[in-house]
């Protein structure tokens, strides 16, 4: 092949070329001016200037008009410079034609290989194609591979789990009917063969042939095992029918294998059914029988001393013989008025014994009997039986019903998987004729009681264990509860309104004698008072407390017709003082200070006691207390004689020795009010209402121009000397400015 040589042409023109090329293309721009339009079409002057204004503005034509040359001759210049350059070029290429021949074949040749490399890219490309197809269909095949394998894989495992449902192994057979029911084998077998059963109903459902080869199996076995359940629960529930049997052994065992019930419950409704009515019917009679003979136990133990009809508030205290409290005779003293309506220590009931173990009564008059021992054997009595009030009696009955009843319960719902609406049903179908034979036996003390403080402390016995059964869980005992609350709630009211009667009908003439002191029947009520506040104060009942103001108005009243039988004002208002003073201290000792009842009391009190104080001081400084009093009335009369006299009259109260009239005041008030705490108060309300008479009475000397003529010739005490003399009975005062009281 021939070397190839390189293109050349002449550069001698080249510069002239490239400066001549504006010129050129000035040219040509005329020439186009005049070919634009077509010969036929007329040019208007408009579109000839629109065109000419629009080709000035090439740059080409700018530069050759700035030069001053004539573009037609320059034209002609230019075309003949390239024809020589043309014929140049010409000659040129002649004398390069062999190279350019070779360059032809070499392209050629490029072509034919560049179209070969394109054919084989294109057979490289399609073999491509059909690779990437053939790997599709093989990934797609490769899936289809995979989902058979699981699809096998998972229909092997649940063809196998449904073989080991549906298979009965021989061990099972023969723990089943070999094994005693209390073997954790069994029980787990028990299990299994439940499953076994339930899948193999589920699968004829489906009409899987295969159930039909272990259904008599299972049937046999069912058979089976329901006999040896039947057996054993019932013999569990004929345990509860021995006597003195813990009910709680044979509970527990039946909860320990509560499967059982629930087998034969999905296995044979009609078994289950009959354990039930069994169940039923034994605890039933249990129950029944335990609670009517532990009544009937703990009712011996009650004390025979019980209050009667005749003890009511109003009843009248006569005076007895002192006998020994062992004696034969002494029966009719244990029994003391005071003592019925007093609480003492007998709310321990609902404290500290509240959740106490149950009195067992054999056992109770043993301990009772060993307490007892030495002062029996000193004293030879040989049928001594100590004895309870019957709320303790009865707390102990009520929570031996609690502790079943809430047992029971809750074993009702466990071990025969009972919900809220069935539980209550069965459970009262085992207790309804314990509830009736307790409610009865209830009744049946309580419409004979007279004992109101016995009374109220069984309503709230059943308050707190009534709040105990629902904290268990146990609201069925409601109902009950509130039967026995009613119980207690009407019978109160009676003994209740017994008492108010006695009070109306209560004659204070026929007293022999009435004390300044607290009168008894006060005392029973403030007892009686503070012993039904303290109860009521936990679980506020409206009709006891109803019950109870009209009591109050009553005692009241009965304390007012009391103090009337006094002849003198002053002894009427110490009886009254000192019975209302009795209440609110044991008012106050039994509840808060700040309660209702307290407040009523305080108020009567404070005015009684405002009274006393003026009455007090009338036997020793009447003309002072008058002079005070109508001071105006003689003052507006003017009678300097007059007033002279009544002033000479005052003098001599305080001319002898007026502390020895201190002393009278302060032991007739002492006298009068044995208690301390009540008569150190008044004796303060005394004196302090004595200064607040002698200030007033001074201020009048002061203030008024005849009563210091009048008094100029009388002696005196300041108001000083006078407060000395009352300190020393050891009386604070909070100041030296006093005001009469109103």
């Amino acid at each position: 092949m021939a070397t190839e040589e390189p293109f050349h042409t002449d550069q001698t023109d080249l510069g002239d070329l490239e400066s001549e090329q504006l010129y050129l293309e000035a040219a040509n721009i005329l020439q186009k001016l005049q070919s634009d339009k077509p010969p036929d079409e007329e040019w208007s002057l408009d579109d000839m200037e629109a065109n000419i204004e629009e080709n000035l503005q090439d740059k080409f034509v700018q530069e050759a008009l700035t030069q001053d040359i004539d573009l037609a001759q320059y034209s002609e210049q230019i075309q003949d410079k390239l024809q020589i350059h043309e014929k140049a070029f010409v000659q040129d290429f002649i004398g390069e034609a062999n190279n350019i021949a070779n360059l032809h074949m070499q392209i050629s040749s490029c072509d034919k290989i560049l179209e070969s490399m394109d054919h084989m890219l294109r057979n490289f490309q399609n073999n491509l194609a059909n690779i990437s197809n053939e790997i599709r269909h093989l990934q797609h095949y490769s899936a289809e591979l995979n989902i058979k394998k699981k699809n096998r894989e998972l229909v092997r495992g649940q063809l196998t789990q449904v073989v080991d449902e549906m298979v009965v192994p021989q061990s099972m057979i023969q723990i089943i009917t070999d094994m005693p029911v209390t073997e954790r084998q069994f029980l787990e077998q028990l299990h299994e063969l439940s499953h076994k059963i339930k899948f193999v109903k589920e699968q004829s459902f489906h009409d899987a042939i295969a159930c039909q080869d272990v259904q008599e199996v299972l049937e046999k076995l069912r058979v089976k095992t329901i006999s040896k359940l039947r057996e054993f629960i019932l013999q569990k529930i004929y345990q509860f029918r021995k006597p003195m049997t813990n009910y709680e052994v044979p509970q527990n065992a039946l909860l320990r294998n509560r499967f059982f019930y629930e087998f034969l419950l999905t296995s044979d409704r009609q078994i289950a059914d009959e354990i039930q009515r069994e169940y039923i019917d034994t605890l039933g009679k249990v129950y029944f029988s335990y609670f009517k003979a532990y009544s009937a136990k703990l009712i011996k133990l009650q004390l025979d001393d019980k209050p009667e009809k005749d003890d009511v508030l109003g009843a009248d205290d006569r005076p007895r013989s002192s006998m020994s409290f062992f004696s034969a005779s002494a029966r009719p003293n244990l029994k003391h008025r005071a003592t019925v309506f007093s609480l003492g220590n007998r709310d321990c009931v609902l404290k500290q014994e509240l959740e106490a173990p149950i009195m067992v009564p054999h056992a109770q008059q043993k301990a009772d009997i060993k307490v007892m021992e030495s002062l029996v054997h000193q004293l030879n009595l040989n049928d001594f039986v100590f004895q309870h009030p019957f709320e303790y009696l009865f707390r102990s009955e009520q929570f031996a019903l609690l502790d079943n009843c809430c047992r029971e319960y809750l074993f009702l719902c466990d071990f025969f998987m009972l919900d809220n609406r069935a539980a209550p049903k069965f459970f009262m179908d085992i207790f309804e004729k314990t509830f009736k034979l307790m409610q009865k036996n209830f009744e049946s003390y309580v419409s004979d009681s007279f004992d109101p403080i016995a009374i109220l402390l069984c309503m709230h016995l059943v308050y707190r264990y009534q709040v105990i059964a629902n904290k268990r869980s146990v609201p069925i005992l409601n109902k009950f509860h509130e039967i026995l609350i009613s119980i207690c709630e009407n019978r109160f009211e009676i003994v209740m309104k017994a008492n108010i009667d006695s009070v109306q009908r209560v004659e204070p003439h026929k007293f022999s004698s009435i004390e300044l002191n607290p009168h008894f029947i006060v005392r029973r009520y403030a007892e009686f008072s503070g012993a039904v506040t303290r109860l009521n104060e936990e679980f506020p009942n409206e009709k006891i407390s109803t019950l109870m103001t009209r009591l109050q108005v009553e005692i009241l009243n009965l304390i007012l017709r009391m103090g009337g039988e006094f002849p003198q004002r002053k002894e009427q208002l110490i009886f009254i003082i000192n019975n209302y003073d009795l209440i609110l201290s044991v008012l106050t000792a039994y509840t808060n200070e700040d309660s209702s009842e307290c407040d009523a009391v305080k108020s009567l009190l404070r005015d009684r006691i405002d009274d006393y104080v003026k009455e007090v001081l009338i036997p020793y400084f009447s003309p002072l207390i008058a002079f005070v009093r109508d001071s105006d009335q003689f003052l507006s009369d003017g009678n300097i004689k007059q007033l002279e006299n009544k002033l000479t009259v005052i003098s001599k109260l305080f001319s002898g020795d007026f502390k020895k009239t201190f002393d009278s005041i302060h032991n007739d008030v002492i006298r009068s009010f044995p208690s301390l705490k009540l008569s150190q108060p008044i004796l303060k309300e005394v004196f302090t209402q004595f200064l607040s008479y002698y200030h007033d009475f001074q201020r009048l000397l002061s203030s008024n121009t005849n009563l210091k003529t009048a008094s100029s010739n009388i002696s005196l005490p300041n108001l000083h000397q006078l407060m000395v003399e009352i300190k020393k009975f050891k009386l604070p005062f909070d100041g030296d400015q006093f005001k009469p009281r109103t």
